[in-house]
């Protein structure tokens, strides 16, 4: 037996590609599921999730824990922290090589590569990650009932963002770059008109301070480089968003941000290769949202196998 062959290949083990690995080995079909980093994407940034249904509150290293016990459970083999270097899609066998040596087939693929908040990149960042810096309102809003904020950004995300914080936070403060808003009318009206919002403009935070958690950021004028401190309670960061998608280019069809294409199965434009998860061109991205995409990936390449497996009886 080849060990190196298999039923499909899934990229990316966050919560799109390990439910996908659930679904396939579940149903008997063998899985490898290949992940770059650590198990669990971006969801074990998250210090608390307490919007997954059927679960009151747990960190997003345990759910992803619990996903991949599960996967693992059916059968699913997992290989994490490897580097893919090279990709043949568009063949029957499907190849994909990692770490420059080790080749593995598959019939399908499931791309689950997931994506990446565009970071700010200043001192302090990584540190305080998920411990008063998040890039998901939705995911971490409510963790700031009656506290003071600051949202980053000065687009559609950023602004409706900092409305619907308002229903937790005391105050928000928005920073932007530049002495305009690169958002809808009707977003900055709103947000203007909101008296819990306030403005910092032409300004940029060049780094986060604290112990344990965030506790303070130093704000940078962009005309006067004047340098103000302020405390703070956490910061969320809207100033756009990464597919890791940068080695499907030319192999798979993306949108111009760099988001997978999909149909309503959502196979690709290449027969045999799905895509589920943050990667995929859509408008919400949660983790529930990545379940369901793995969800749907892994029945629709289950049913591409089976034809495969008609043709080849014919």
């Amino acid at each position: 037996m080849n060990n190196n062959r298999f039923d499909v290949i899934v990229i990316g083990g966050g919560p799109a590609g390990l439910t996908a690995g659930i679904y396939l080995a579940r149903a008997k079909t063998k899985t490898l599921i290949l992940n770059e980093g650590t198990v669990g994407g971006q969801m074990i940034l998250t210090h608390e999730i307490a919007n997954y249904p059927g679960v009151e509150s747990i960190s997003g290293y345990q759910l992803s824990n619990i996903m991949k016990n599960q996967a693992k459970s059916f059968g699913c083999i997992i290989k994490s922290n490897v580097r893919i270097t090279d990709l043949e899609l568009n063949s029957d066998t499907k190849k994909v090589e990692v770490n420059g040596k080790d080749i593995y087939t598959a019939d399908a693929v499931i791309i689950a590569a997931g994506g990446r908040s565009r970071p700010l990149n200043v001192p302090g960042e990584d540190k305080f990650k998920g411990k008063g810096i998040s890039y998901c309102a939705t995911c971490d809003g409510d963790f700031f009932q009656d506290k003071n904020i600051i949202v980053v950004g000065g687009g559609n995300s950023a602004l409706e963002e900092a409305v619907s914080l308002t229903k937790y936070a005391a105050s928000v403060t928005i920073v932007h770059q530049f002495d305009n808003f690169q958002a809808f009318p009707h977003a900055v009206e709103e947000a203007e008109k909101n008296p819990k919002i306030k403005f910092i403009m032409e300004s940029k935070i060049i780094e986060f301070s604290g112990d344990e958690k965030l506790g303070k950021v130093f704000i940078q004028n962009q005309s006067t480089k004047e340098i103000i401190e302020m405390n703070i309670d956490g910061v969320f960061i809207f100033i756009g968003y990464m597919p890791n998608t940068e080695k499907f280019a030319g192999k798979i069809e993306l949108n111009n941000w760099g988001e997978i294409i999909t149909k309503d199965n959502l196979e690709t434009s290449v027969n045999g290769v799905f895509a589920a998860g943050d990667a995929v061109q859509k408008k919400y991205r949660q983790i529930t949202t990545a379940v369901a995409d793995g969800t749907i990936s892994a029945l629709s390449a289950i049913e591409y196998l089976n034809e495969i497996k008609q043709l080849q009886k014919v």
